[in-house]
């Protein structure tokens, strides 16, 4: 008997999930006639960062959407496409450390990199999904007083993953 109505109860969750488009654990939610999808490179147009901060970004998101959906990366003109550039690359000290005999601070004890990336969005089956040059920014701290470049590939990894994943989520999520 118990094991009729767990039988049942999972025909009808899986009955009333199908009815919802197509839905993964990772959250995307993708309607069944979208089956393909382009990202453009990422050019940074920041003006500062290191010179493998385009590629990497551009890499790590086609491979977060390879991952986490079932869609078929075109080169243009996907069912889903984005395309965007990285507009903001800042280090900004966050902690004072104290001052000198003379009253000057000695210098930052810690520091920020926030990284900007503008998203525009096209969904070509359902329009009102669409969005153009969203901001998309996220930052790390680095609590050292080291020299940046000895972890900003650290930083840039931990801001990059984080901003993707907001990305994904105002895409296929949509959250």
């Amino acid at each position: 008997m118990i094991s009729r109505i767990n039988s049942l109860l999972l025909l009808i969750t899986v009955f009333f999930l199908s009815g919802c488009g197509v839905y993964s654990f990772t959250g995307a939610s993708i309607s069944p006639d979208i089956k393909t999808i382009s990202i453009q490179y990422f050019y940074n147009d920041a003006g500062n960062g290191p010179p493998s901060l385009q590629q990497t970004f551009t890499e790590k998101i086609r491979d977060y959407y390879s991952q986490n959906t079932n869609l078929e990366f075109v080169d243009n003109n996907g069912d889903l496409q984005i395309e965007g550039l990285i507009t903001g690359y800042r280090v900004a000290p966050i902690q004072v450390t104290a001052s000198n005999s003379q009253g000057i601070a000695d210098g930052a004890s810690a520091q920020r990199l926030t990284i900007t990336v503008k998203v525009t969005y096209v969904n070509t089956k359902d329009e009102t999904f669409n969005f153009q040059n969203k901001s998309f920014s996220f930052y790390a701290d680095d609590p050292s007083n080291a020299p940046l470049t000895s972890i900003e590939e650290q930083l840039i990894d931990e801001i990059t993953d984080q901003i993707i994943v907001d990305i994904f989520n105002a895409t296929v999520a949509n959250w």
